[in-house]
């Protein structure tokens, strides 16, 4: 029984930890990227609207690689792109098109009655979507880069690592009392 309760203590420190990690390493790498985190090269974009839907929820995290100079893209890849209001869309390009040799693409949500009403040109390509995607957890993304958020995905943590810190010392401290007392008798 003790040691069943020994490793059952030992995954939930494991889980703990690796869950303090994963929050701090998301809300730093978001700050420090200025917006989306960045993970082995690839950037991460939260999905804001449906209309990308059923090929990736609204809520989830998709990993794009990031566009190059070089970068050309066919019919069918999904792109990640600012708009002429600098708003970031991914939408899949369903038209390329040549233009004073420069690039331009159609672009359509896959949930979407009718094409996007501008192309994009592909200095405006932000990346191409790699087939990843976590659902829902952009919400905690988009959570982790407000002020509060920031602040209770680093402290909660915290202040939990730190009492289980102190309830193994207390633990260890009993557990050396009860070893000096059944020395003494």
């Amino acid at each position: 029984m003790k040691k069943a309760l020994k490793i059952i203590s030992s995954l939930i420190s494991f889980v703990i930890i690796g869950v303090m990690l994963i929050f701090a390493f998301a809300v730093i790498s978001s700050k420090a990227s200025g917006g989306e985190p960045t993970i082995f090269g690839y950037q991460l974009k939260t999905v804001l609207s449906g209309s990308m839907e059923p090929t990736f929820q609204t809520g989830s995290i998709i990993a794009i690689k990031p566009a190059e100079s070089s970068s050309k893209y066919d019919k069918g890849d999904v792109i990640t792109f600012r708009d002429k209001d600098d708003k970031i869309i991914t939408h899949r390009i369903i038209e390329v098109e040549q233009v004073n040799g420069k690039m331009m693409y159609t672009t359509k949500g896959d949930n979407n009655d009718g094409a996007d009403l501008d192309p994009v040109l592909s200095q405006n390509v932000i990346g191409k979507y790699t087939e990843f995607t976590i659902p829902y957890v952009g919400y905690l993304l988009n959570y982790a880069n407000s002020k509060a958020g920031a602040a209770l995905l680093l402290v909660v943590p915290g202040v939990i690592l730190v009492l289980y810190s102190i309830f193994s010392v207390y633990k260890a401290i009993r557990e050396i009392d009860g070893k000096k007392t059944s020395q003494s008798t």
